[in-house]
């Protein structure tokens, strides 16, 4: 007989071994481990969702004055055209607007963001150097090159003042708050909303300007050279060196008055041809909180930071100033308040992993009795605190995608623990065993398997890992938590699991006499009650040692008994039962029968799954459908509008808005809104939608935008806030002509784009703009169920003047084209003349026409050219209206490009219950009968579609990457091919629980979740068939060495079938344990049920509901696993014996057993 046969039957595990050995040593590893591990998750910074970097670099550059045609052609495309070439490039789109321009370029995963950060801003630098790059304000136009991350996109929370104050004091207020809060390590940057900054006006009177013979040049130069301070150097003298400074800066704005523009034909001074103050710039921002004018701080948390104690600073400095430095009646109030969702998200699921653990170790009690449930009770906060000291030390946060990791792992972080404490325990009943020796044998036979099975379910997640772009920068914090789980798990079984049963486990249970019951109540009690007396905030755990003590007596008289009658009654029967199951099925050619139905339920289940699709029953979706925790009002007017203008609809909207909100249904009877917490508004700048205009500083006078937050999901009492968003859509559609209305909602991932997206490619965009238009007339014509109505992202109604300069007339006259282009600018737009500086302040000096003569045409065109002729050495006065002529046109509000090309998109978002896949399609088949389709103009489909067709790839590529890992490492561990190839197929057929449970359901196919639920179903299912197969050989091992036969010889059919008959009925407990410890461990978070033990310990209000936003987010996944597991269970104790036992007699056939080769020896012995 072989060596090998031999130890695989007598297995002994080293390290193990060593931790029952050097007990004390665990013990100060656990004390350690525990201490780092608490502290860490106190540490760690809370957030909603992780925080993800762009693999893109922005370019934004401010050209004030100017169309969009001409920003396109002076700024974009230069830009474009050098930015092509950078190495890694992946795309790059640009918008080009009236007075601003943004290139975004996306990189390829193999560069990171700082060297693709530099990388542009070396050849935007280099293009910046050339001669053809446009100047403003004399100096050279800057691009701002510069990086985005999403966490810093969104402010964390609005500080809202209001009060009988005029504006400029409440803003006064606000600056002092906003230099407060700017001082925090924690805040990136404060922007104040609904207050204009302070620049110093210098009104020219355009007939005194005239009359004196004064041009625009004259008084820049002459407010520059008079407003400065400037260093001459050093004077050495009498031994001495003093430097000598000229000190000309004003002091006040007042003082301009006094400068001279003009000293020769008599002195003019400043304040014979302008008017100066020191007043607010022309409005570009409002602010409101349900509907009341407010001064707003809009704050944002810096990358990395705990936005929970960031706000909690913010209110205490609040706070703080409200009692020492602000007016007692000024009123602040918070709005958006991001901490609370965070806190409320992370809580949830804390309070879910305690129910989790509750229900684990409940089920494990039953199963294992409460000593030996308690053993691997303890690997639960043992892993989870050890992943917390892991997660802590690689710099992640505590946010939603690591705690679902946490969730997840629950239920499998104990399999390792149940499988050792289990086969520790068999070998003490059953053989006989002291502790010391059945912990050593019982972990050595285990050991292997349990490491491999780690291994082959982290496998599963290594794919995910290679997750490309900003959904891998989201998502991957859920692969990587879960194998830090395992990976502690695991760590906690070989070591601290195996040390505990050697000291602590006894076959049977003690039973604790009456006396010995009151001593232990009457100390916990006593200690409980003092506590809640005295205990203050943590009175909760005086409540908890109560429910300890009276637990005591439950157990001894209720679950006790209950629990020994279910190990020694129902167990046993259920053994017997499977064993009768498992000999029915492995009896002749029953094996083949067995297959062949799970094949056709496989199948079945494929072919009703598609139909179901087919019909739309069920639905294919990207990301879960999330009910709103805010909803978006974006309004935008024609580019042009008035600031003004679009303040007043604004306001209309708002009170439509409110008039729904504050229905009587919504209300409570104290005035609290059920649904909606705070309501605020912004119109000019903070207006844009930071998922789709990331970055961008441009000013936006005809964009509003209305925030409405809600409160949290167990505030609502069953109102759902998709319902308010439908009506809020309904109200606002088709009411104001002429103005593009969205109502959107908070996105639950990374931003995707819309969930319909049409792209128009062209190079005419007249052409591009016009089918664009017929084509939303035209789909919106089909009313197509589901969508908000199609939009069109840009348009030719910004109206404009063209002025249009004689150059053969100008040119007599001495005129040129670019002396008018400059006097009419710096009569509108003005010029930027030096700076004042105020308390440490700097403010711009900025000279133009004053605004009764900017706006009025008539004088605009007929003021003079004054300019001094080179030749003759005279002034001359050259009317613009007798050089130029001028007229009323229309242009572009933006201009687009995707890669150097021109586009228009066609894009619209969802009603509540639309699905992006079904629309597009229906889309699709419509657009057959659209005629007159111009050549050169391409159609693509894109945003969400697009990005889900790229993440649905690249998770099935995953997740059979996945799978071959898995297959390699069970071929490593199996050494052979049969095992491996069992355990393949039972992974695929669990799919008959995945898609017979989301077909019986009629719940959607979500593409993210579903699938990454497949992949960690695949994980699991692995770890039962593993330690069974790898058991069902050990067995097979024993046999051989007990028959006294070689390892490649095989048993006979009967005898393997007894092999595997005895291996399944001992390795069913710990694989239905660990099946049902995952489902319940997901139960929680599946169902949404929710109880807070904090405030029910403490407070003795458990705050139970049922649903909210994580059971949206994940229950697709969770159910996913429970679905799945619950037949790969059923596969794993009766289909994968069933294959084991057909490649058996497979290999019996094609070699023969060990009893037909005997009887070939003899007969051939005998004939010797």
């Amino acid at each position: 007989m072989d060596n090998k046969a031999k130890k695989n039957a007598n297995k002994e595990f080293r390290l193990s071994s060593w931790a029952i050995d050097n007990p004390s040593v665990i013990y100060v590893m656990i004390a350690i481990f525990l201490f780092i591990g608490i502290s860490s998750y106190f540490a760690m910074p809370r957030e909603e969702f992780p925080e993800a970097v762009e693999t893109k670099i922005y370019v934004s550059t401010p050209y004030p004055g100017n169309t969009a045609e001409d920003i396109e052609r002076l700024i974009t495309d230069p830009l474009e055209e050098r930015l092509k070439n950078v190495s890694n490039f992946v795309e790059m789109t640009s918008t080009s607007q009236e007075d601003y321009s943004m290139v975004v370029i996306e990189f390829d995963e193999n560069i990171t963001v700082e060297n693709a950060k530099q990388e542009v801003k070396d050849e935007v630098d280099a293009e910046k150097a050339s001669e053809d790059w446009p100047i403003f304000n004399g100096a050279k136009v800057e691009p701002n090159v510069f990086d985005l991350n999403l966490a810093e996109s969104f402010p964390i929370l609005n500080v809202n003042m209001k009060g009988d104050y005029p504006v400029e004091k409440l803003k006064e207020y606000a600056e002092y708050l906003e230099d407060e809060i700017e001082n925090l390590e924690e805040v990136k940057q404060v922007d104040i909303r609904g207050a204009q900054e302070k620049e110093v006006k210098v009104a020219v009177d355009i007939n005194k300007m005239m009359a004196a013979k004064v041009n625009f040049q004259q008084i820049i130069d002459a407010i520059n050279n008079g407003n400065m301070t400037m260093s001459a150097g050093n004077l050495i003298t009498s031994g001495q060196r003093r430097t000598i400074r000229i000190t000309g800066e004003i002091n006040k704005p007042a003082e301009l008055y006094d400068f001279v523009v003009k000293s020769d034909d008599g002195t003019v001074y400043l304040r014979d041809i302008a008017e100066v103050s020191f007043t607010e710039e022309d409005k570009n921002t409002y602010a409101r909180e349900m509907g009341q004018s407010v001064v707003m701080l809009d704050i944002k948390k810096r990358s990395g930071k705990n936005d929970v104690i960031a706000i909690e600073k913010i209110r205490d400095i609040v706070a703080e100033a409200q009692k020492d430095i602000l007016p007692e009646d000024l009123e602040i109030t918070f709005a958006n308040d991001s901490s609370s969702t965070t806190l409320n998200q992370v809580d949830d699921l804390v309070n879910n992993i305690i129910f989790g653990i509750i229900l684990v170790v409940t089920v494990l009690m039953f199963f294992l009795g409460f000593r030996n449930a308690l053993f691997v009770g303890f690997a639960i906060p043992m892993s989870m605190f050890m992943s917390f000291m892991i997660l802590s030390a690689l710099g992640y946060t505590l946010n939603t995608m690591i705690l679902f990791g946490l969730i997840m792992g629950l239920g499998m972080l104990v399999d390792n623990g149940v499988v050792v404490v289990e086969n520790v325990y068999r070998l003490m009943e059953q053989e006989g065993m002291s502790r010391k020796e059945a912990a050593k044998k019982g972990i050595g036979e285990i050991a292997i398997p349990i490491i491999i099975s780690t291994l082959t379910t982290v496998a599963a997640f290594v794919p995910l890992g290679m997750w490309p772009g900003i959904m891998g920068e989201f998502m991957i914090y859920f692969p990587i938590t879960l194998s830090v789980v395992l990976g502690s798990s695991l760590f906690v079984a070989i070591f601290m699991n195996s040390m505990l049963v050697s000291q602590f486990m006894e076959v049977g249970e003690k039973n604790l006499t009456r006396k010995q019951l009151i001593r232990i109540s009457a100390l916990l009690g006593g200690f409980g009650l003092f506590i809640m007396v005295v205990g203050g905030p943590v009175r909760g755990l005086g409540t908890l040692m109560l429910v300890v003590a009276v637990m005591f007596w439950v157990y001894k008289y209720a679950l006790k008994p209950w629990s020994t009658r279910f190990q020694k009654n129902s167990l046993v029967n259920l053994e017997n039962w499977y064993e009768k199951r498992l000999t029915h099925a492995l009896r002749g050619k029953n094996v083949y029968w067995y297959f062949g139905v799970t094949m056709l339920l496989l199948f079945a289940a494929f072919a009703t799954f598609g139909g179901s699709v087919g019909s739309q029953r069920t639905k294919v979706e990207f990301f879960p459908d999330n009910t709103p925790k805010e909803i978006y009002v974006y309004i935008e007017y024609p580019q042009g509008t008035d600031i003004e203008k679009t303040n007043l609809l604004t306001k209309d909207i708002e009170e439509r808005i409110y008039d729904i909100i504050d229905n009587k249904e919504y209300i409570k009877p104290d005035g609290v809104n059920y649904l909606v917490d705070t309501g605020v508004s912004q119109v000019g700048r903070g207006a844009e939608n930071p998922f789709t205009e990331g970055g961008s500083s441009a000013e936006m006078p005809h964009r509003g935008k209305v925030t409405l937050s809600m409160q949290e999901f167990k505030f609502r009492e069953g109102l759902d806030t998709e319902e308010l968003r439908l009506r809020i859509q309904n109200d606002l559609a088709d009411v104001y002509p002429g103005v593009t209305i969205s109502v959107e909602k908070d996105a639950v991932g990374p931003p995707a784009g819309y969930p319909v997206n049409l792209e128009l490619i062209g190079q005419n965009y007249d052409t591009l703009i016009s089918v664009a238009e017929r084509m939303r007339t035209f789909i919106n014509s089909k009313s197509i169920e589901g969508m908000e109505g199609l939009k069109v992202d840009v348009n030719k109604g910004n109206p404009g003047m063209e002025v249009v300069v004689n150059r053969q007339k100008a040119g007599e006259l001495g005129v040129s084209v670019g002396q008018v282009a400059q006097q009419l600018r710096r009569s509108i737009f003005g010029d930027k003349a030096g700076i004042y500086k105020k308390d440490g302040e700097d403010y711009d000096i900025n000279v133009r026409f004053n605004e009764d003569l900017r706006y009025n045409t008539s004088a605009l065109f007929d003021q003079n050219i004054i300019f001094k002729d080179q030749n003759t050495g005279k002034i001359k006065e050259i009317p613009i209206s007798a050089v130029a002529s001028r007229k009323n046109t229309s242009s572009f509000n933006a201009i687009k490009h995707r890669n150097g090309e021109r586009v228009v998109t066609v894009y619209s978002g969802l009603k509540p219950g639309g699905n992006a896949q079904i629309i597009v399609d229906q889309i699709k088949k419509e657009m057959e009968n659209f005629k007159g389709m111009p050549s050169g103009v391409k159609i693509d489909y894109t945003g969400e579609l697009e990005e889900q067709a790229k993440q649905q790839a690249f998770l099935m590529g995953a997740f059979f990457s996945g799978l071959g890992l898995i297959m390699l490492i069970l071929i490593f561990q199996f050494g052979g091919i049969s095992k491996p190839a069992i355990i393949m197929i039972a992974i695929f057929l669990s799919f008959i629980g995945v898609f017979g449970g989301l077909v019986a359901t009629g719940w959607p196919f979500v593409i993210m979740m579903t699938m990454m639920g497949i992949i960690s179903l695949a994980g699991i299912v692995v770890n039962n068939g593993v330690v069974l197969l790898d058991y069902t050989q050990i067995l097979i091992d024993r046999k051989k060495v007990n028959l006294g036969i070689s390892d490649d010889e095989l048993l006979t059919r009967e005898e393997v079938t007894e092999t595997i008959i005895k291996s399944g009925k001992a390795r069913l407990r710990p694989v239905i344990l660990t099946a049902i410890t995952t489902v319940l461990g997901l139960i929680p978070l599946a169902t949404g049920l929710n109880i807070n033990f904090i405030t029910l310990f403490g407070q003795f209000d458990p705050q139970v509901y049922v649903g909210g936003d994580n059971v949206i987010f994940w229950g697709p996944l969770a159910w996913t696993v429970i679905f799945g597991l619950i037949v790969a269970t059923f596969l794993t104790l009766i289909i994968v014996p069933v294959l084991f036992n057909i490649v058996y007699r497979i290999k019996i056939r094609m070699r023969g057993s060990h009893t037909k080769r005997q009887q070939e020896r003899e007969t051939l012995r005998s004939a010797a």
